[in-house]
């Protein structure tokens, strides 16, 4: 049969476009497990329904059962490493199953490798799963990292009916579990390949059922498309608990997690990150991002945008050079590319600056993406500073959405914006409170 790995629609035939989510390519051939009537079997009464299934009372929830590991089930888990355990909320807890994902040498591994250490120096055994590197080289990168991982067992394994055996059988010896990757994983009894829809939905629900059933905190490693959406069926995001996102440019130091869906903490915070030679180093101070010794150039500008609740400076950069061709050129890199068309609109209109025959380039230093309204107004001061040429004192701050009759309006935590712009020694803060319009 045909299934779309977007909303997971089934067809008898190819087509291009689903007509469900109204996506196009999503729709992929896998092989059906076939159909199984309901004839009775042993254990079961008159209708063929199991009679061994009982509810669960709510004042019962919580108490131990002879079927989950001993004293896990109300076990609340805590990394110790800041900015993961504030961005999911303060901590983790027993068969909490999450899913980390980015783009290939982001750090994933990184990360993984140093949760891991930080479980294991709280005494927590930790079983990780290889399926995409041997133990050996897991191991080389251990050591280049500086870490013990004295209470961590590999298993270099991708059958998930050996995965199920051997936790089944070692309980005592697996708290936390990783898994590298879930597009490696695959159910034997599925003819299609690793990394397809089928498999990927049937080794996630295994892995799920797994953790729930015996309350192992359980990490699920996957890997995006060119498009940044996490490989694999859509319903893979829902079959998890929380889902992670690791971005960052793999050339640039920084590197933002953003947690998108948690059901057990906010989705509104980030942990901030620095990539170095000994790993990854957190970085608590925003004031650590910021550096007051860039050169004077034109089209450099500062501002503040919000990751999370947390305010963080950047440094906006435009180029405005004439252009060679009839339709001009328009490049972004980590901002909105139609929202540029719609700024340079704005310019054009209201202040009368001609950007019709200029190539305009921004970009947000760091390798970084942004998506905050507040950034409209500094976009627009770069802009204006490439085309006349003028350079933008480095005491000065630009933040606040810019409307399409040229107002500034008021935007997110802007209070909390403007206290940090002071804190981190900008004497010229622009914005709604002091900038009605951008003319």
């Amino acid at each position: 049969m045909f299934v779309c790995s977007n909303c997971q629609k089934t067809y008898s035939k190819w087509q291009g476009r689903c007509d469900s989510c109204g996506q196009w390519g999503t729709i992929t051939e896998v092989a059906s497990s076939g159909f199984q009537g309901k004839g009775k079997s042993k254990g079961k009464g008159k209708t063929g329904i199991s009679n061994s299934i009982k509810p669960i009372r709510f004042i019962d929830l919580g108490k131990e059962s002879s079927d989950k590991k001993q004293g896990t089930s109300n076990r609340q888990l805590v990394t110790g490493i800041h900015e993961f355990d504030n961005a999911l909320g303060g901590r983790l807890v027993s068969g909490q199953v999450l899913l980390l994902s980015g783009a290939p040498g982001v750090g994933k591994s990184t990360l993984s490798a140093q949760i891991t250490e930080a479980f294991s120096q709280k005494g927590l055994n930790v079983l990780y799963i290889c399926g995409e590197e041997s133990p050996d080289q897991i191991a080389h990168r251990v050591k280049r990292l500086g870490l013990k991982h004295e209470n961590v067992s590999f298993l270099p394994e991708t059958n998930m009916a050996e995965v199920e055996s051997y936790v089944a059988s070692n309980l005592d010896k697996v708290d936390v579990m990783f898994v590298d990757s879930i597009q490696t994983m695959y159910d034997p009894n599925l003819p299609s390949t690793s990394g397809s829809v089928s498999q990927i939905s049937e080794s996630t629900n295994r892995i799920t059922n797994l953790a729930k059933g015996f309350g192992i905190t359980t990490f699920i490693i996957g890997h995006i498309t060119k498009a940044g959406d996490i490989a694999g069926p859509k319903v893979l995001e829902h079959m998890v608990d929380t889902v992670i996102y690791f971005e960052g440019d793999k050339r640039m130091e920084f590197r933002i997690l953003r947690v998108e869906k948690n059901r057990y903490g906010p989705t509104d915070e980030v942990g901030l990150f620095r990539m170095s030679e000994k790993g990854l180093t957190e970085v608590k101070d925003t004031k650590e991002l910021f550096d007051p010794n860039k050169s004077d150039a034109p089209g450099s500008v500062y501002s503040m945008v919000m990751e999370g609740t947390r305010p963080v400076v950047v440094e906006v950069q435009a180029l405005a050079s004439r252009s060679y061709f009839s339709n001009p050129r328009r490049t972004t890199s980590g901002f909105d590319l139609n929202r540029l068309f719609i700024i340079l609109a704005i310019i054009e209109k209201k202040l009368k600056l001609n950007t019709g025959e200029l190539d305009v380039y921004v970009n947000i230093t760091g390798g970084i993406k942004v998506n905050d309204s507040g950034l409209d107004l500094a976009v627009i001061k770069a802009v204006i500073s490439s085309i006349k040429n003028e350079i933008i004192p480095k005491t000065s701050i630009f933040f606040g959405e810019v409307g399409l009759t040229g107002e500034v309006r008021k935007i997110f935590l802007e209070d909390k914006r403007i206290k940090e712009s002071k804190r981190l020694g900008f004497e010229n803060i622009y914005s709604n409170k002091n900038m009605k319009r951008v003319v």
